[in-house]
C-alpha cells in the first residue's frame, strides 16, 4: 500500500513541477528574436554617434582620488615608486574607469623601468579616456 502511495505522491509532485515551468510558448508558435537598437538613432541618455560612450566622472569620485594621485606624484618625484604605485592602486579602486589614474600608473611603471607593464597599463587606460590629451598620452605610452 505504501508503494502505491509513494508513486502517487511522486506523480503529483512531477505534475506540480511541470505546471510551475517558467517557459511559455510564444503566441506565434515561433521563438522570439532579439533585436538591437539602431546605432544611428540617438535616444535620450545615449551618446551621439561618434561621441564618447563614457559618462563624465562624478566630481565626488574625482575629489576622492585626487589626493591619492597628488601623494603618488610626490612619491614618484622622490623616487619611491612602490609607494606611488600603492597610492595609485588605491585610487584605482575608488574609480576603476579613470584614464587619468591609468596614465599615472603607466608613467610610474615607465619611471621604474617596467616598460611592458607600462604599455599594458596604458593600453588598458585607452578604453576609458574621455579627452584628446589623455588619449594621446595613453596611446604614446602604449606603443
Amino acid at each position: 500500500m505504501t508503494l502505491i502511495l509513494q508513486r502517487s505522491l511522486l506523480l503529483a509532485l512531477a505534475a506540480a513541477l511541470v505546471g510551475c515551468s517558467i517557459y511559455s510558448v510564444p503566441q506565434s508558435g515561433r521563438a522570439p528574436v532579439e533585436t538591437r537598437p539602431d546605432p544611428t538613432v540617438v535616444t535620450p541618455g545615449s551618446p551621439a554617434p561618434g561621441g564618447s560612450a563614457l559618462p563624465e566622472a562624478e566630481p565626488n569620485v574625482v575629489r576622492a582620488y585626487s589626493a591619492l594621485v597628488a601623494q603618488a606624484e610626490g612619491a614618484t618625484a622622490r623616487g619611491d615608486y612602490d609607494q606611488a604605485l600603492a597610492l595609485l592602486e588605491r585610487a584605482q579602486r575608488i574609480d576603476p574607469e579613470s584614464a587619468e589614474i591609468y596614465l599615472h600608473l603607466a608613467r610610474t611603471y615607465a619611471s621604474q623601468g617596467q616598460m611592458a607593464q607600462s604599455r599594458a597599463t596604458a593600453s588598458r587606460g585607452t578604453l576609458y579616456c574621455r579627452n584628446e590629451s589623455e588619449c594621446d598620452a595613453l596611446h604614446a605610452l602604449a606603443r
